[in-house]
């Protein structure tokens, strides 16, 4: 007889949502979870809510309020004289935030009927997982499944490798007690971009190195080189085709070299260095001999299009198996694996992923970029609509940016929506919903939006695909 019905290695966004699922199907549950913070105390929640998603956007808040005070604040009529920002109450507020939202996740394990277990898991054969718990003790535990949701883990670079202080990675981004006069980002991803911002906002002069010789490649290029030019009217030093060679400490300053887009040599000195060229699968010490999972080259487990490994009844889900490290993606992904474990019906559709970043202005899409839809052939027309012309964006002082439709020619269906303005992140949710249930173009036009809101930039958006918007002349 198993200990377990389930039991999930992992409690971070794709681990923990996989075993509230699987106790809400009245299956006997257990969450195991290593992550420790650099106090040492021990928290569910991986990566995204201590050290990614959750502090990045309590400080992406902060330093933009701080912006807006000082450069927006005047134009309101509101007088504030002199603005100054407190370190260390701002990184307080953001640890009040994690603390409370990791809290949040052990009581909704409880109240689930999942047992929560901090330390290590590791899957030996025949579906028995090792538990090592943080203060050493190991117990070995049987299950009819597991869920394999270990995560990923930042990765390094070979020329500059993380020393905690002077050269960091995103987490340690995040915990700076003061504003660096000179920042360097290398990875002008998601993630650097985001940071990048928020120290620039706060005050550091910010250098973002990418070796990619376009900007935000995965991106729209309309999109991609809207934003380009909103980072460099702000003062955010990009640079493209920069390719790091070498990384040296020198007296408390951090001397980078590199090459151009041209091949020439050379160098800039900061004082903090932040590493962000993207993230691996975080799978080192997860199987024991002879489990029969299979990771690849790159560290990911393999799964088929249900998460199912090739072992009978071990799945896994989230930034440790192939597609986007994304934490929606990851617990979607959970959420169906402890479903079918039930008998019942579950899908992900991966065609319907929105990507988020949450700068200023943010920026968001979902479906095919307008460079994918011309190279698969099929005939397309295109909407876009300008905040600047939107009432609601004009009164929030927000009017750069702008929403874009594609879709089919032949049957209206919509392949991709792409925006860059005021709240795009929460705005994409509609163009999500829409896709998921193959609405076309002409059903956005006939849907009723709010007046004055943002949302109506996307319903505009849908009119001029058809050349029929109403709040801008259609050409």
């Amino acid at each position: 007889m198993s200990d377990y019905d389930v039991i999930v290695i992992g409690g971070g966004p794709a681990g923990y949502p996989a075993a509230i699922r699987a106790g809400q199907n009245g299956l006997k549950v257990a969450c195991i979870d290593e992550w420790k913070n650099y106090d040492g105390s021990a928290t569910f929640g991986g990566t995204c809510l201590n050290a990614g998603c959750i502090p990045s956007k309590a400080l992406l808040e902060s330093s933009e309020l701080f912006h807006r005070a000082q450069a927006e604040f005047a134009s309101h009529g509101i007088k504030t004289g002199l603005v100054a920002m407190d370190i260390a109450t701002m990184q307080k507020r953001k640890a009040g935030i994690v603390k409370n939202m990791t809290g949040g996740i052990v009581q909704l394990l409880k109240a689930a009927g999942v047992a929560a277990m901090q330390g290590h898991g590791k899957l030996l054969a025949g579906r028995k997982v090792q538990f090592t718990a943080h203060d050493g003790s190991v117990k070995t535990f049987s299950a009819k499944h597991v869920v394999l949701a270990s995560g990923s883990q930042p990765t390094p670079l070979k020329t500059a490798a993380f020393d905690g202080q002077h050269i960091v990675d995103s987490w340690g981004a995040l915990e700076f007690n003061a504003v660096p006069k000179r920042l360097g980002v290398i990875g002008a991803g998601v993630i650097g971009l985001e940071l990048g911002s928020v120290w620039h906002r706060l005050g550091a002069d910010v250098t973002v190195l990418e070796a990619m010789p376009s900007f935000l490649a995965m991106a729209d290029q309309q999109l991609a080189k809207e934003a380009m030019k909103h980072f460099k009217k702000q003062g955010l030093d990009l640079r493209l085709g920069a390719k790091v060679s070498g990384v040296t400490v020198v007296k408390g300053e951090v001397q980078v070299r590199f090459t151009d887009e041209a091949g020439a040599s050379n160098a800039l000195t900061v004082d903090k260095l932040v590493v962000c060229i993207g993230r691996r699968p975080h799978t080192a010490n997860l199987l024991g001999e002879g489990t029969g999972v299979v990771i690849d080259e790159r560290g990911f487990i393999k799964v088929d299009d249900h998460c199912l490994t090739g072992v009978e009844n071990v799945w896994a889900v989230g930034d440790c198996v192939r597609g986007p490290m994304l934490a929606h993606k990851g617990k979607e992904e959970g959420v169906a694996v402890a479903d079918r474990i039930a008998g019942l019906y579950a899908h992900v559709n991966y065609q319907t992923i929105p990507s988020v970043i949450y700068t200023a202005p943010e920026i968001a899409w979902v479906g095919q970029t307008e460079e994918q839809v011309k190279a698969s052939g099929r005939l397309y027309k295109v909407g876009s609509f300008p905040f600047l012309a939107s009432g609601r964006a004009r009164a929030m002082e927000a009017s750069q940016g702008f929403a874009k439709l594609i879709a089919a020619k032949d049957d209206d269906q919509i392949l991709g929506v792409h925006i860059i303005g005021p709240m795009a992140g929460e705005l994409i949710a509609e163009a999500v919903l829409a896709m998921e249930y193959s609405a076309s173009a002409e059903d956005l036009q006939r849907t009723i939006h709010a007046h004055p809101t943002l949302s109506e930039a996307l319903h505009e958006a849908a009119l001029a695909a058809d050349k029929r918007a109403i709040d801008m002349p259609n050409r």
